[in-house]
């Protein structure tokens, strides 16, 4: 490597200590770690800000903004509390119903939008609902932004990498739903076994609070049934227009402003109180990593690593397989996985012209490996940032390691369990 790919290597790493320490807030650390690489010629404006590969995915920045505009006219008719108020009778007002509940309407849900945009719905529900039974926020919150990465891996829409996957390999929405959906589904059942034991402490159930619960009329929630039909409607089109992306060719990030534009301009929301909700902070620190993760794609460092992993194994489909998705798990914990993705691509359509068997597999493998890998840690996808953004300026601050030490267990389990699926169907 040349001096400058070490120094970014060195900066990005620094940079990561600094935000699983928390000794410096994430978003300074970012900003600092990016600016650095910028002074050191580690990457330029052009590729920072200009570059489909390398650069600040304004795509993700954007989807993120026009959807927190979204939420944000929606938490005004009251349907939020709605929400909640239902969930927590259908299950009782007992925690762990409460959470399955959740979780599954999360799977589900982020395999017809994308996670991120799933997890920007079921936030707001989840605080209300925790808040009404007493229970600790922060267990829930780390679920569901696992729950979305998990439901996510079952489409092609439902998350950024298998855009990438999809356009590369030629592959379909119906391919996504044929050869991932059904490992999905296991893989949620399985996660929801594992919240029973990580989150047992959390799951005390208050017999007076459920019964207040069940008290209550959800309907009597509902603040401004016009707005809430306004918004319902521009968000159905929303939603209609992701999952039509094949077709209709508009980016996520472009259905999500025109969904946002439309909602302040048919509702009596002002645009001050339409954008008190975005999570500023958030997209801050996004631009920030970026422009990090960035630096390593210019600099080589990123496709030396996963060369090297492809070299070490070309030829042999099952090792070759293996080592794709355990890599693409664990460099997805520590770098954004759509610039991982974007690089691996070519690497991965070479290895599949040369692999003896069904060249399909290396696909599933880099999706699988780059998708559930984002749980690993609170920085390793979209979504955790997200929650993780949410609950601090709800004031229920969720830390690196408290939301790492859950999601490791989970990425190790899942990620395992892709192992006899991919050997079972695919290589024997």
């Amino acid at each position: 490597m040349t001096v400058t790919a070490w120094v970014a290597a060195i900066v990005f790493a620094a940079t990561y200590v600094l935000i699983a320490s928390e000794k410096v807030h994430r978003v300074k650390a970012a900003l600092g770690g990016a600016a650095i690489m910028l002074l050191v010629h580690a990457t330029a404006a052009d590729s920072a800000f200009f570059s489909q590969d390398s650069g600040v995915d304004w795509n993700v920045v954007f989807l993120l903004l026009g959807m927190m505009v979204i939420v944000g006219v929606l938490r005004q008719t009251g349907v939020f509390e709605f929400l909640a108020i239902w969930a927590a009778k259908r299950a009782r007002g007992r925690p762990f119903r409460l959470m399955v509940l959740l979780l599954v309407i999360t799977a589900v849900a982020s395999a017809l939008l994308d996670n991120v945009t799933t997890v920007l719905l079921i936030a707001p529900v989840t605080f209300l609902v925790c808040e009404r039974l007493a229970l600790p926020v922060a267990p829930f919150l780390i679920a569901e932004a696992m729950a979305s990465n998990i439901g996510g891996t079952a489409t092609l829409v439902g998350d950024p990498p298998n855009i990438i996957i999809a356009s590369r390999a030629g592959l379909t929405f119906n391919d996504f739903l044929v050869h991932l959906a059904p490992l999905v589904i296991v893989l949620t059942a399985v996660f929801i076994g594992l919240c029973r034991l990580l989150f047992r402490s959390a799951f005390r159930y208050d017999p007076e609070r459920a019964a207040e619960i069940m008290r209550l009329d959800e309907r009597a929630a509902i603040q401004d049934k016009v707005m809430l039909l306004q918004s319902l409607s521009v968000l159905a089109v929303v939603v209609a227009a992701f999952v039509l992306h094949p077709v209709l060719h508009y980016e996520p990030s472009v259905v999500a402003l025109l969904g946002a534009g439309l909602l302040v301009l048919v509702t009596k929301v002002t645009t001050e109180d339409a954008l008190r909700e975005v999570e500023w902070p958030t997209l801050v620190f996004f631009a920030g990593l970026f422009v990090m993760v960035g630096a390593l794609v210019e600099t080589g460092v990123i496709g030396l690593v996963s060369q090297a992993a492809a070299e070490a194994t070309a030829g042999r489909p099952g090792v070759t397989t293996m080592v794709l998705l355990w890599a693409s798990a664990g460099l997805s914990a520590i770098v954004d996985n759509i610039p991982y993705v974007a690089t691996m691509s070519p690497i991965v359509a070479d290895l599949a012209q040369h692999v003896p068997g069904d060249p399909n597999v290396l696909w599933w493998a880099l999706a699988l490996g780059a998708d559930l890998g984002g749980n690993a840690t609170a920085v390793g996808a979209s979504a955790n940032v997200v929650i993780l953004g949410i609950a601090e300026r709800n004031g229920a601050r969720i830390s690196f390691w408290q939301f790492t030490k859950y999601g490791l267990v989970v990425t190790v389990v899942t990620v395992a369990l892709c192992v006899p699926y991919l050997w079972l169907r695919y290589l024997l």
